[in-house]
């Protein structure tokens, strides 16, 4: 059987601080020269990226679909571009076009860096506070609300050119471990999730999605071997392409997560995977041992030739109707200037009334994410802070002699891979300290929360909160400004 198997393979480019992309140059060599049919890439300056997407294409035996996870805009992965919001912020404003210009913003940035693909927006609904994986990632919990936003969502991005998925098909907000480490399980029946947790798939269809991402989670009232959609024939061809109609890509989440692999090697997952409906395998972390399987399997007609070569036109479809980075139209001044605009709407006031801010401001800085290797820097509220001429300074506490603003700055999210919800009873008694702290000494302050609004709930004490719904550089940035705006005298 004589295919480009290869092509059905997307890898994974990281970038490292020591060295950019080039600790993934091996692997980049290697995949051009067998084929592989688009990239993943995770992180990056711009002019770096803009020079390897264009090496990428340059020598590709094949147009490429390039790929990056950008939910929260470009600057999400990549320095110096816009940061938005999560999807569950931006709902929360119930404006239209706020949604809608946040998609084009997203994807108009994305084609200036050769990026043709966006890995989103989440279609999923936010279910269960006990979710570890979606939270605000999600738009909502409500079917219809949902359904429109990422409708909105995929139309406009788009339009711009650049290829949207709807994740995680068939809906992962049900789930309450994360599929990073382990098999999810949802008893939901079929008739439960058709009215709910499929409608926004179904919406993303009719909006013409180009992808759709599936879940590596288990859906036994749909498919009782207990396999994973992403490798459930059941879900994939059975009510994805033949009941639902949907001719679109259909990529699978990322080939290293526990909860594809459940005892299988990555090439028996891939082929897995493959015979079942997915048209593209995203971020193999084994590329030769891989495409030997997917060889393998193709030989002893385990894959189906017929299947096989749909998949190739349809991504060969897709790559080629992805706009060229040369025919990009930059995002304008006054689109970046929105984005900025649109992070300082979404924060809000969760408990208490907000104090005047003195400078120098003093922030103590809890993270319940310390441990995370891919966690964003928690130096830009500082710096944004000194740009606008505030003076702050980290501290471990309250000075007890100060008369200026003391700060919590709250980091915690969710987080691939953190497997749990909510903060740690570490950090919750942290914040009971420098509360009580902060009120021995007679100090005037407050908390930052850089994560779900939710999860206030728990904090102790009667400081006021103020919520930034995440962590990134955008988010910092635009609580330093809220802050500046609250300046006492």
């Amino acid at each position: 059987m004589n295919v480009a198997l290869a092509e059905l393979l997307v890898p994974a480019i990281q970038w490292r601080s020591a060295n950019g992309y080039g600790g993934d140059k091996a692997l980049i060599d290697r995949a051009l020269s067998v084929g592989v049919g688009g990239f993943v890439v995770y992180g990056g300056e711009p002019e770096a990226l803009r020079a390897l997407t264009r090496d990428l294409r340059k020598r590709s035996k094949t147009p490429l679909l390039i790929a990056s996870d950008l939910e929260r805009g470009a600057g999400q992965q990549f320095t110096g571009c816009v940061g938005l919001p999560p999807l569950g912020a931006l709902a929360s404003l119930g404006d239209a076009d706020a949604i809608r210009r946040a998609a084009r913003l997203t994807a108009k940035e994305a084609r200036t860096l050769g990026v043709n693909w966006i890995l989103g927006p989440v279609a999923d609904l936010d279910l269960s506070p006990e979710n570890p994986i979606v939270g605000t990632r999600s738009a909502g919990a409500d079917p219809l609300a949902v359904s429109q936003t990422v409708r909105i969502w995929i139309e406009a991005c788009q339009s711009e050119g650049v290829l949207a998925t709807a994740k995680h098909f068939p809906g992962h907000g049900r789930a309450l471990v994360d599929s990073h480490l382990m098999l999810p399980r949802v008893d939901a029946s079929e008739e439960e999730l058709r009215d709910s947790d499929l409608m926004p798939f179904r919406a993303a269809m009719d909006g013409g999605v180009a992808a759709l991402m599936t879940a590596h989670i288990a859906y036994p009232m749909l498919d009782q071997s207990g396999t994973p959609a992403t490798c459930s024939k059941d879900l994939l061809t059975g009510m994805l392409r033949t009941a639902f109609g949907y001719d679109g890509l259909v990529v699978s989440d990322a080939l290293g997560m526990a909860a594809v692999l459940d005892g299988a090697t990555e090439g028996e997952a891939a082929v897995m995977a493959a015979t079942a409906g997915c048209d593209l395998l995203l971020a193999p972390r084994d590329l030769d041992g891989t495409l030997a399987a997917l060889t393998q399997a193709a030989d002893e007609h385990v894959l189906d030739n017929a299947a096989v070569q749909r998949a190739l036109r349809r991504r060969r479809k897709w790559a080629q109707w992805a706009s060229s980075p040369d025919d990009f139209r930059k995002p304008s001044t006054s689109d970046i200037q929105w984005g900025v605009q649109l992070t300082d709407r979404v924060i809000h006031i969760g408990r208490g009334m907000p104090p005047l801010v003195r400078a120098p401001v003093e922030i103590a800085v809890v993270d319940d994410d310390a441990d995370a290797a891919d966690r964003p820097s928690r130096d830009p509220i500082f710096a944004a802070l000194r740009d606008a001429g505030v003076q702050a300074r980290l501290v471990d506490g309250p000075t007890p002699s100060a008369r200026s603003t003391f700060v919590i700055a709250l980091f915690g999210e969710v987080r691939a891979g953190k497997g749990r919800t909510g903060y740690t009873e570490a950090t919750l008694q942290r914040l009971d300290q420098l509360s009580i702290a902060a009120r021995r000494a007679g100090r005037e302050a407050m908390i930052f929360q850089f994560g779900d609004p939710r999860w206030a709930r728990s904090i102790p004490g009667d400081l006021c909160i103020a919520c930034a719904w995440g962590g990134e550089a955008g988010m910092q940035a635009a609580a330093a400004r809220w802050l500046v705006l609250r300046r006492g005298r």
